[in-house]
């Protein structure tokens, strides 16, 4: 058997992803020769077989290896020349190493090198293994590559493609599918191209749309002739819900009429039956002794009846498998048809489909099938794989039941692909290798955030801090907010500088106890910004908790200076805002203050704001401030981002599907309306969203910036920083607790920590 011929035949029960050292993925081997269900738990599943590794055959490439690949523009390990690149090749290639995740400047990049390059497979190599780091999930481009390798390479390197890319997208129907029809049409074997069909429905056989892979494994049978084989076939397909079941019903029954049962049993089937007959079969009723001619003419006829019984008992088996898989179907056939993008895109997705997807998670956890919800949240991680949300949701299942391996698969997956430049996935990376006792890998996610991810950004300050205090370094959790407050004064106008002040100085209070301190850090932010309304709220609210005497003159002066614009003092806060903080001190002095203070600022909002009026919406706001408490109130606060949208119709958005590798089968087009609006995430980075749940809502989506401006998405938020950098591992920082600064514009102001009222 040729080397290549013996990967394809190779078995697994994990494929793993060796580019990136992952854990295994979950796989579930269900061919079962008698065609019975053989649900099996993640830890017999993993056990076995060996895992699908490249290794040996040199087909597996580094993280930093492929960075610096995209970087330099090297060759991977080849010392052969690479042919000079064009003027727009190096255009491209400028703009996809200074942002690796812009997609359509990938496309195009793709593009121009096989138009250029046609017979140059190094060129095309280098394009496509670049490319394919960044989104493995793009089947299509997987199978152009497989195609380059027929066209100018060798069969190996066709065998190599087709292995990284079902490592790299495993629970892709459409990828086993090309990967077998390769098989089908280059290797003899016929044992081979069952053992790589095997292969893929270990991982896929069970997907709701897993039927052009069945359809393919059955065609082959039938030109096998083998038709055991063929019934096996049948029998396993009718144990799933599947979108084709009703077809495979009919088809098995057309082959039980067509072909005798002595073909269609395979020979464990027929021993059991031999069996079952020897046991049952030959008995003489007592007391009768038939004469031989009636004896011998009562035999075809007892032959062909217990022929027709094990005919119709070989048929009710299965049709009682379509029955309860038909039962199955008719609880998740919503949550299926709702599904209008089961494959990878960088558009994003609706609302509606989004929630769809939460939902049928939701049903399948209650199921209580540990294989089933993996395989659910796999094929959901490729249509939501830019969604962070869902990622925190797997990765916290798989905790929940125990199977710490599917955990820490999950988050590496997530942190180091999919969603690496979030900072939400990080930060729940740094909370669940706390909650592990792995603090180093906890400080290392939080290290990463504030040097590369989204320097600055202030929930990330405020739950590393709070994690060193937790620890006992109390040192250190002081020492990030003041180096974070230093690179925030190095800033133009940082308008996240007053919120770490009031941070900072609530930390000290409530944690440390020093009350001087947090009154100093106060009193140096009134002397190092620019007076805003929740400085001032800050200030109004430790002054509240504080004995008497209250600094009311001090404060008075403040809320003065902001409500009330001169000309030497021009105030650039909305009425709105002015508005608020006049209510909040107002409410500081009914509880605090004496009449005539009280009379001075009351007759000061009246003359300011009364007459304009206040609006509905600011006195609704008001209403609630006093109702809800300070928890909600950190969920509920934000400002309006003036980051640019990364919204769009996506009228020019290059499709993943160039021609002749159209869309997966039986998978529904999608409307280009389906694009909505996504959340501006951490562009508004809120000092309440410390404390605010992960996977409330949905996220925005990882999406790179697009160089053009009518490209498939704009630009990212100010705090979100461009440059490329290749897959993370948490490795354990010379320092810890050192925030190194990053060329960045200031951040979007964060809403006020403080609520309205006390």
């Amino acid at each position: 058997m040729a080397d290549s011929e013996a990967v394809v035949a190779q078995t697994s029960s994990a494929t793993a992803f060796t580019a990136a050292g992952y854990p295994p993925v979950y796989n579930d081997t269900n061919s079962d020769a008698s065609g019975a269900a053989a649900t099996k738990n993640v830890e017999d599943l993993t056990a076995t077989g060996a895992t699908t590794t490249m290794e040996d055959s040199n087909i597996s490439f580094g993280a930093t290896e492929l960075t610096n690949y995209i970087a330099d523009g090297s060759d991977l390990g080849a010392s052969h020349h690479v042919a000079a690149l064009s003027d727009e090749e190096e255009r491209l290639w400028s703009i996809v190493r200074a942002n690796s995740l812009d997609f359509n400047a990938w496309i195009a990049l793709i593009e121009e090198t096989e138009k250029m390059s046609e017979g140059n497979i190094l060129k095309i190599r280098k394009v496509y293994d670049a490319f394919l780091v960044e989104f493995p999930l793009c089947y299509g481009y997987w199978k152009k590559y497989a195609d380059h390798e027929a066209r100018l390479g060798s069969m190996d390197k066709v065998v190599e493609v087709y292995e990284r890319a079902v490592q790299g997208v495993t629970y892709s129907v459409d990828m086993w599918l090309h990967y077998c029809i390769f098989a089908i049409s280059t290797y003899g074997d016929p044992e081979t191209i069952r053992r790589l069909f095997e292969r893929g429905l270990a991982y896929v056989g069970t997907d709701y749309l897993s039927f052009p892979l069945w359809d393919k494994y059955i065609e082959y049978e039938y030109t096998q002739q083998d038709w055991s084989r063929v019934a096996l076939l049948y029998t396993r397909v009718l144990e799933n819900p599947n979108q084709q079941l009703d077809r495979y019903f009919e088809g098995f029954k057309e082959l039980v009429a067509n072909r005798p049962l002595s073909e269609l049993r395979t020979g464990e089937e027929a021993a059991a039956a031999a069996l079952e007959n020897s046991e049952n079969g030959g008995q003489e009723v007592e007391g009768e002794n038939l004469p031989n001619a009636v004896e011998q003419s009562s035999k075809p006829v007892s032959a062909s009846l217990k022929d027709a019984e094990e005919l119709e008992k070989y048929i009710a088996v299965r049709e009682e498998m379509y029955k309860k898989a038909k039962e199955f179907d008719s609880k998740i056939i919503g949550f299926e048809t709702a599904i209008r993008r089961p494959y990878f895109h960088v558009r994003p997705l609706s609302g509606v489909e989004l929630e769809n997807w939460h939902n049928y998670l939701h049903f399948i956890e209650g199921v209580g099938d540990l294989s089933k919800v993996v395989k659910l949240y796999e094929r959901c991680l490729i249509a939501c794989a830019n969604y962070p949300e869902y990622w925190i949701r797997y990765v916290r299942c798989m905790e929940a039941s125990g199977s710490m391996d599917l955990a820490e698969n999950a988050l590496a997956r997530a942190t180091q692909v999919f969603v690496k430049r979030q900072p939400e996935i990080h930060l729940f990376a740094a909370r669940f290798r706390e909650q592990h006792a792995d603090v180093a890998g906890a400080r290392s996610a939080y290290q990463l955030v504030h040097t590369e991810i989204s320097p600055g950004l202030l929930e990330a300050i405020i739950k590393h801090a709070n994690m060193e205090h937790r620890f006992g370094n109390l040192e250190d959790a002081c020492s990030l907010y003041e180096q974070a407050i230093a690179i925030e004064k190095g800033k133009e106008h940082s308008q996240t500088l007053p919120f770490l002040f009031a941070q900072y100085s609530r930390f000290l209070f409530l944690v440390a106890g020093k009350v001087e301190k947090a009154r100093d850090i106060l009193d140096q932010a009134l002397e190092n910004t620019l007076l805003s309304k929740p400085l001032i709220e800050a200030l109004i609210h430790f002054e509240s908790v504080q004995s008497l005497p209250k600094r009311m003159d001090y404060l008075d002066s403040l809320v003065d200076k902001f409500i009330v614009p001169t000309a030497d003092n021009p105030n650039v806060a909305s009425i709105t805002e002015r508005e608020e903080l006049s209510s909040i001190f107002l409410e500081f002095l009914d509880l605090f203050g004496d009449a005539e203070s009280i009379k001075k600022a009351d007759d000061r909002h009246a003359k300011l704001f009364l007459s304009h009026g206040s609006s509905p919406e600011s006195k609704k706001r008001l209403a609630e401030d006093y109702l809800i408490s300070d928890k909600t109130k950190l969920a509920k606060s934000s400002l309006p981002s003036s980051a640019p949208s990364v919204m769009g119709a996506y009228p020019n958005a290059q499709n993943q599907w160039p021609a002749g590798y159209g869309l997966p089968q039986g998978w529904p087009q999608v409307a280009q309306g389906q694009a909505q609006q996504w959340t501006p995430g951490y562009a508004q980075q809120s000092a309440y969203s410390a404390y605010g749940a992960y996977g409330t809502g949905y996220p925005q989506q990882q999406v790179p910036a697009s160089v053009p401006q009518n490209a498939a998405y704009g630009a990212y938020p100010p705090t979100y920083p461009t440059q490329a950098f290749g897959q993370q591992s948490y490795a354990q920082p010379a320092t810890a607790a050192t925030l190194t600064p990053a060329p960045q514009s200031s951040a979007v102001p964060p809403t006020a920590y403080y609520g309205s009222y006390y």
